[in-house]
């Protein structure tokens, strides 16, 4: 199982010299005589491999965070050390596989290299010259690559022999579909506040001071951030700029199929192999088969022969008949470039025509946004010359068009200008007597921010709050009443009680399995049934209600069940997967462990500064 889930490392060696200077990670700016990174037993670790390991890593990192990530923020998170010790321990079980004796001819090396895509010319056969091409572009021999391939075949059969005998855990999986598999059939309902029989008595001094100091963090008030700030948003200034109406007409131009669009239809198109198979279905058409009937007998469902909405002139040589057609009707066959195909009409869209001058408010509004953003654009060189001289956060507003404004902002605040989570961010991580700095908006604005104070977090006065804390203590103590309610009515319930008869609204789920979702129920539920034996009754915690359920009936997994055996059988395979990866990563720390391994740190720094 591990090897069949193996990356082929020789394929990314391929993939690498498809792209010229590998993504950018080059050789150029490295000694001529610098070769390689260090070795492990008697195989060298070459730069061009380090290269590609960092390249992988950065590359999946990127992927990951959804970020470009300079090289040396890849430092701080370790990948240039978990390059290298990718390296290591590929070049350890190459060691271990010469060692072994283990090795594949050149027959085999030959198959792998004619499989590659990128070295086949325009016939679709293995040319010579594209190969010598792609291996010169990468800074490869071609010994080298077909070393490389041998290389990785060869691990693949170490890998094979160490973990190929693991039998599937055939125990863990039965034993974990039919933890998985067990169903329960339960009867539920609701007990709300309005079950109550008297109401909760109001709360003394005493319960509510109890309540205050029980709850302290309902109660406290947040760090407050003062700050100071200059903002300038494109929407400040667009009523100041200037659009003509040149240029308002050339945007409506260069978007008229978004203002003027012709009479269209909606149409599917079920296209055949040939005109005798088209016929026949026109045929059958008119002896009682439905369109539908026609696309499930070619194992289509309508969303494959879906065209949407279609222009005249989108549907080529059958746009006269389907357009002359009404809603419902069949035209065909007519011949198209997929082959003889049925269209059916479903509807008319009129054409829809937006005029210039209906247009142009839109319109001035988009271009007037734009050219406010390159106008703020164009000043924050000025704006950050004004910062780098000393200027304070009030010097700003007053030499530009930035305004002034003052928030007392707290965690999770979104008001005014905090609506802008570039804005957030900069508050809470601001510390007094920072330099300002200019920071992106969203909507292609700046600001700059100064913290002035911070007030730490603070119990509020008790009698600030009394309002509040009455308001709590009544919802606790309603819900401690309805639990209590529920415990009663609960007791009433036998096997065989109807919900209904004790005025509840029962509500039957059978098959219900530990991935099922009942809603309406609190997280704990699930597990709380399959806890019940059966026939019991229980009173469950829902926050501000109750739920009472009993346990109707246990069910084992049907064993003759398609989805169960499958189940079972991927339950197998992935534990041996796990074991069989977890036995061979032993083996290769094992062998690693007794396996030289020399790392040049100086060679690794001279490649590691290329990329800075």
């Amino acid at each position: 199982m591990a090897s069949a889930n193996k990356p082929r490392y020789f394929l990314w060696i391929i993939m690498g010299l498809l792209v010229v200077g590998l993504l950018g990670f080059g050789t150029g700016g490295l000694s001529g005589n610098l070769r390689t990174v260090g070795n492990v037993g008697e195989k060298s670790i070459t730069v061009a491999a380090y290269q590609r390991a960092l390249n992988e890593q950065l590359r999946g990192f990127e992927a990951q965070v959804g970020t470009s990530v300079s090289f040396l923020q890849a430092q701080q998170f370790g990948l240039d050390q978990a390059a290298l010790s990718q390296v290591v321990t590929l070049r350890t079980l190459d060691n271990e596989a010469a060692q072994l004796g283990i090795s594949v001819g050149d027959t085999r090396v030959r198959d792998e290299v004619l499989r590659v895509q990128a070295f086949r010319g325009i016939d679709g056969q293995f040319d010579r010259e594209s190969y010598r091409f792609a291996l010169q572009q990468s800074g490869m021999t071609e010994t080298d690559f077909e070393a490389g391939i041998r290389e990785e075949i060869s691990r693949t059969l170490l890998q094979g022999a160490v973990v190929g005998g693991i039998p599937l855990p055939n125990a863990y999986a039965e034993v974990l579909s039919q933890f998985i598999g067990e169903a329960r059939n339960i009867t539920w309902a609701t007990l709300t506040a309005d079950a109550l029989t008297a109401p909760v008595a109001s709360p003394s001094d005493g319960d509510l001071q109890t309540y205050f100091d029980a709850n302290p963090a309902d109660f406290t008030q947040p760090e407050l951030r003062n700050i100071t700030y200059a903002s300038l948003t494109p929407n400040m200034i667009q009523d100041d700029v200037t659009i003509d109406e040149t240029a308002l007409r050339a945007l409506y131009d260069e978007r008229i199929a978004d203002f003027v669009r012709p009479e269209r239809r909606l149409v599917e198109r079920l296209v055949f192999v040939d005109a005798i198979a088209a016929d026949a279905a026109l045929a059958s058409l008119a002896t009682g088969a439905t369109f539908e009937d026609l696309v499930e007998a070619r194992g289509l469902d309508l969303a494959d022969v879906d065209l949407g909405d279609v222009s005249q002139a989108d549907l080529a040589s059958a746009g006269d008949a389907v357009f002359a057609a009404t809603p419902g009707d069949v035209v065909g066959p007519i011949n198209t470039t997929l082959g003889p195909a049925l269209f059916r009409m479903n509807a008319v869209l009129a054409a829809e025509e937006q005029t210039f001058e209906d247009a142009s408010g839109d319109l001035r509004e988009e271009l007037s946004a734009a050219r406010a953003t390159r106008i703020i654009e164009d000043g924050i060189d000025r704006m950050n010359d004004l910062l780098a001289g000393g200027a304070a956060i009030e010097d700003l507003a007053e030499q530009t068009d930035m305004q002034l404004g003052q928030i007392v902002w707290s965690q999770g605040g979104q008001n005014d200008i905090a609506a802008y989570e570039s804005f957030r961010l900069a508050a809470a991580t601001a510390q007094t007597g920072d330099f300002a700095a200019l920071t992106d908006m969203e909507d292609g604005g700046i600001f700059a921010l100064r913290l002035d104070s911070v007030t730490a977090p603070a119990l509020r006065d008790f009698t600030q709050v009394r309002d509040e804390v009455e308001a709590g203590w009544r919802v606790q103590e309603i819900q401690v009443a309805v639990l209590a309610q529920a415990e009663v009515t609960a007791q009433g319930i036998l096997p065989l009680t109807g919900f209904d008869t004790l005025g509840l609204e029962p509500v039957i789920e059978p098959g219900l399995t530990r991935r099922s979702f009942v809603g309406g129920t609190p997280p704990t539920f699930l597990p709380d049934v399959f806890e019940m034996s059966l026939g019991e009754v229980r009173v469950i915690d829902n926050g501000t209600d109750a739920i009472i359920v009993r346990l109707d009936g246990i069910a084992a997994p049907d064993a003759n069940d398609v989805a169960t055996a499958a189940e079972k059988q991927l339950t197998a395979e992935t534990a041996a997967g796990g074991i069989s990866q977890d036995i061979f990563s032993a083996f290769s720390a094992a062998v690693q462990n007794r396996t030289d391994v020399v790392i040049n740190q100086a060679a690794v720094n001279a490649v590691n500064a290329t990329l800075q």
